[in-house]
């Protein structure tokens, strides 16, 4: 027996009216139509569910039993449409932002009270990612928009908007030979030629492109770096330079997650600046995935240097 939601309806609007006309128009729907849905309840049940006669309409005995669990049902019904129309809107509300580390500069905040702004039902919820996914979640889905380094894997399949743009600093370990060498630079920084021989700390190699961007690949005329270690967090990096494992690019913004027990963090002259970007999916139009790019690329140029500028993709480092 297969009974509908709009049976117990129809059945609960005549048992309550006592009236097929008054309940069909309670209903907005046609006595015929009406009655043809009762007539088919019965033929379900195998019994009739009301006395009919000229001058009234009377419940059955079957018809009595059935009509308290008609409205149970029918009010679990609503309640389940309830809940559902809610988790629905909260996930529509939900921005899942992914990061492999917290992105700084003051971003959070101001992009947060830009999307606010105009979405104030929106839910921004932060979500830590690994540094062997350079997508931060957008890859697979976990995220909806995401803090990233470029240049990123796959880059066709992602719209970026570069929120600050650094120079690339080198973190060296406690007691390390170059850590002179700077002090006695004017501009307090090594240059490339100096580090390209040094042993690297590397992104894990799932993180593709952008391991070779750390690692300045480009910039050492086709001679392999030698790496070191692999280091997956900014915690892994900070041991991994105390223990002198090393030495590490990072974005200039981010060299105070490394910076303590003596390690230090200099300038290199000869390499591109790094980028790092809010992106998003390219086929995801959802309007709070739009609204927070959007709000991105209207950053205030003057707390983030090189903000708001769209690109395809380009460079940056999690650590």
């Amino acid at each position: 027996m297969d009974v509908h939601g709009r049976e117990l309806r129809y059945f609960t609007a005549v048992a309550e009216e006592l009236s097929f006309t008054r309940a069909a128009e309670r209903l907005f729907v046609s006595q015929p139509a009406l009655s043809k849905q009762i007539r088919m309840l019965e033929k379900q049940l195998g019994a009739e569910l009301f006395h009919r006669d000229r001058r009234a309409v009377r419940l059955t005995a079957v018809g009595k039993a059935l009509l308290p669990h008609a409205r149970a049902t029918l009010a679990a019904w609503r309640a389940a449409e309830e809940a559902v129309a809610g988790a629905t809107a909260a996930e529509r509300a939900r921005l899942v932002i992914g990061m492999s580390t917290s992105p700084g500069r003051g971003l959070l905040p101001a992009l947060r009270a830009r999307l606010l702004s105009g979405h104030p039902r929106a839910r921004p919820v932060l979500r830590q990612v690994s540094w062997a996914d350079p997508t931060a979640g957008l890859a697979d889905g976990s995220s909806d928009v995401a803090f990233v380094w470029l240049p990123l894997p796959d880059v066709e399949r992602y719209r970026c908007v570069v929120v600050a743009e650094e120079p690339r600093w080198v973190a060296l370990p406690p007691e390390h030979p170059l850590r002179g060498r700077a002090a006695a630079d004017p501009e307090g920084a090594v240059d490339f030629a100096d580090l390209a021989g040094e042993p690297f700390l590397a992104l894990p190699p799932e993180a593709g492109p952008l391991r070779e961007y750390w690692l300045a690949v480009d910039a050492r005329g086709g001679r392999a770096p030698r790496v070191a270690g692999v280091v997956a967090s900014a915690e892994e990096t900070h041991e991994a330079l105390v223990n002198g494992q090393g030495v590490v690019l990072l974005a200039a913004g981010n060299s105070s997650l490394v910076v303590r027990d003596g390690v230090t963090a200099v300038p290199v002259r000869g390499l591109s600046p790094s980028r790092l970007a809010v992106a998003a999916r390219r086929d995801d139009g959802r309007p709070l995935v739009r609204a927070y790019l959007t709000a991105a690329a209207e950053l205030d140029r003057r707390s983030a240097p090189g903000a708001g500028r769209r690109e395809p993709g380009g460079g940056g480092q999690a650590a």
